[in-house]
């Protein structure tokens, strides 16, 4: 496998321009209002939301019935009987309906509040500072108007979600290209479920029990069983990398090893361009495809994927 031992990006040694505030008009918001909208979404998601205090947020996936991933969440209470889930918009309506459709006789409301909020993204200077006992990614903090999130960083630059009413001027900083936030993300080894990639993998093949996606004490949630067979029987057969291409790559693309076009190796779960060239992403991998051989993309001698290091610890590796 081709791979690299450097926590710096490819061929670009420095990150200078990550800094400042990105306009974030890719994500969208459900807001669920009610005396049982933390029990309610509890019961839904992989999370814990029925501890939710105003100081954390919260990673976490809507699964299948077969424990697979329908949309990805960042999560936090905005004041009692209130909870904001922030998603990729061009999930967000099918995802909507779904949930809606769990309510049954619970006190909560669910509604697609994207045009009540602005969402932002914050990095470098740019980023607001949290209590010092709360720097971890997911903690959560109200600044006036806004809402900040701390997000895992970008080849040690921080990161944070800024959350906003729609008639609340834009948080202070340079403008940060929104492409280059995407890439961001990308840097960051969490990713984002979009339409592409809807149902493909359970939480374990991107890393979300390793990101704080996933709580293994809560009570049950859809394709909760599938999920901890998948942690505590040693039957995961994947994992998300970041990779770099010298070509284009966006969610869904398939990959291959070097010797056999009939079934793919890996999935391309999200892809943004890169600042020094070509397009970093992260792939949720066969782990056997990453013991051997090279993983090329489309095809069997398609361009090559160069594998980088993750920017985090595996929950295994712990």
């Amino acid at each position: 496998m081709n791979t690299t031992t450097s926590n710096q990006p490819v061929g670009n040694a420095q990150l200078p321009s990550l800094n400042g505030v990105a306009s974030l008009t890719h994500l969208g918001v459900i807001k669920i209002v009610g005396d049982d909208a933390a029990t309610f979404i509890h019961g839904q998601l992989t999370q814990d939301f029925s501890l939710l205090d105003l100081n954390s947020a919260r990673l976490a996936a809507f699964c299948s019935a077969k424990g697979r991933m329908q949309a990805s969440f960042i999560g936090f209470k905005q004041g009692a009987g209130e909870i904001l889930l922030i998603c990729s918009k061009d999930i967000l309506p099918a995802t909507l309906k779904r949930l809606s459709m769990f309510v049954m006789r619970a006190k909560a409301r669910l509604s697609d509040a994207s045009d009540e909020f602005a969402l932002y993204g914050l990095a470098g200077d740019a980023i607001k500072t949290v209590a010092a006992s709360a720097q971890s990614a997911w903690a959560r903090a109200d600044f006036d108007a806004y809402t900040v999130v701390n997000l895992y960083p970008a080849d040690q630059t921080p990161r944070q979600l800024c959350v906003a009413p729609a008639s609340a001027p834009a948080p202070a900083g340079a403008v940060l290209a929104p492409e280059l936030w995407l890439w961001s993300e990308v840097r960051s080894g969490v990713a984002t479920i979009t339409s592409p990639v809807v149902e493909a993998f359970v939480p374990q093949m991107l890393n979300y029990e390793s990101v704080g996606g996933v709580n293994f004490k809560k009570g049950c949630y859809p394709g909760q069983e599938v999920v901890a067979r998948s942690q505590f029987r040693g039957t995961l057969k994947r994992r998300a990398f970041v990779a770099h291409a010298d070509v284009a790559m966006a969610a869904g693309d398939e990959v291959f090893g070097s010797d056999d076009d009939s079934q793919p190796v890996a999935t391309v779960v999200q892809a943004a361009p890169a600042p020094s060239g070509g397009f970093d992403a992260i792939v949720s991998a066969q782990l056997s495809a990453m013991e051997h051989g090279t993983m090329h993309l489309k095809t069997s001698n398609g361009p090559t994927l160069q594998v980088l290091p993750l920017p985090y610890a595996l929950l295994a590796d712990i």
